[in-house]
């Protein structure tokens, strides 16, 4: 029997890790590009000791909405444009592991309690956390067993988006299949897939590999424009008729988030301008300025030769759902995965008994 030292394990998975940049090159779609596009600019630090786990963010006229990963009640910080907390909102209910949120029309913030990094919950959950306080639970099922998730789509219907994060760079795209419940759960279904390449954009806790895994989302105020960001990067794509499925099928414009530690949270500004920050004590909250300017009016609804997402089975620019308590796409599963030869099997089959689950061991509370 073959037994592997400390020191060795080490080198198996370094090892493995470099195998998979070298797949996502070969295998997967060519990346955005992200040629003139302004770098963030730092407009002011977190230094609240309580944002130390910053997860997600959102933004009104007035104010930016903070939260972390962690916690043992819903705990929403509202922030002034200098970075200070100005107040909370809180509500006693316990969540697992929130990951995202997004802020509705009306106020109404959206917690996405969708992480779990070994892959083992029954159900995930979105909160819906009311201006005054107060918070619903909705539990909701995947169709195709567990998986980690860190952002979340709300588009301008309210309909809600989940998106996984898979080392592999391939993330998957789900939404209810029917009205909301309290408590739930209600079925999510799998209406596409998305497959980013990696990046040689530094910065995040993992390499190269942190260059694929999506950790956040967010939608424009006027609904046209999306983002997903991962531990480097975001892309931002146009969104045609409200279709999200739609766009996340066309070529993103790619927008370097350099040397951000564990960069989680993104959000858009009423104005159009993105923001982005890292977890840690003391990170900046930085800007790009008129991000949604950035994706030109006409790239959304196809994806260019070479790109690599599945969609729902709809054509361009066909309705979404009207609204999160009736959502009524028609189902799919992810086709359109790559192929690969029996090589490139072999070595993903490796890297899976190596990484285990691939899970990111994170501080956050386990139960």
């Amino acid at each position: 029997m073959i037994r592997l030292s400390g020191a060795g394990v080490f080198r198996n998975v370094a090892v493995t890790v470099a195998l998979l940049a070298v797949l996502h090159s070969v295998l997967l779609c060519p990346a955005a590009s992200a040629a003139d596009v302004p770098a963030p600019e730092p407009v002011c630090a977190i230094s609240d000791e309580r944002l130390g786990e910053l997860s997600g963010l959102a933004a009104d006229d007035e104010h930016w909405y903070a939260v972390n990963d962690g916690g043992t009640r819903i705990e929403i910080f509202v922030l002034n444009r200098d970075c200070s907390v100005q107040r909370t909102i809180s509500d006693p209910t316990d969540p697992y592991d929130v990951e995202d949120m997004a802020r509705a029309e009306d106020g109404t913030l959206w917690l996405a309690d969708t992480g779990d990094n070994r892959k083992q919950r029954d159900t995930v959950a979105l909160h819906e956390v009311r201006p005054d306080g107060g918070a619903t639970l909705y539990r909701l099922t995947y169709p195709d067993g567990p998986h980690d998730a860190e952002a979340l789509l709300l588009d301008r219907a309210g309909v809600p988006y989940v998106i996984t994060k898979n080392v592999l760079g391939i993330s998957e795209v789900y939404r209810p299949t029917g009205p909301l419940s309290s408590p739930g759960p209600t079925p999510l279904e799998n209406v596409g897939s998305l497959r980013l390449e990696s990046t040689d954009t530094q910065g995040g806790p993992v390499g190269a590999t942190g260059s694929v895994l999506v950790t956040g989302g967010a939608v424009s105020a006027d609904g046209t424009v999306i983002a997903l960001r991962t531990y480097t990067d975001a892309y931002l794509y146009r969104v045609p008729d409200g279709d999200i499925p739609a766009a996340l099928r066309s070529a993103p414009v790619r927008v370097p988030l350099a040397d951000e530690n564990q960069g989680e949270a993104i959000a858009f500004t009423p104005d159009g301008s993105l923001l982005s920050a890292s977890e840690g004590t003391g990170e900046p909250v930085r800007s790009v300025p008129g991000a949604t300017g950035l994706v030109p009016a006409g790239d959304n609804g196809s994806a260019p030769e070479g790109a690599s997402a599945a969609g729902d089975g709809s054509e361009p620019g066909e309705a979404a759902p009207s609204a999160p308590t009736a959502p009524s796409a028609p189902s799919s599963d992810s086709s359109g995965l790559p192929v690969l030869p029996g090589i490139a099997i072999a070595v993903v089959v490796a890297a899976v008994t190596v990484l285990g689950t691939g899970k990111l061991v994170r501080r956050r509370k386990r139960r």
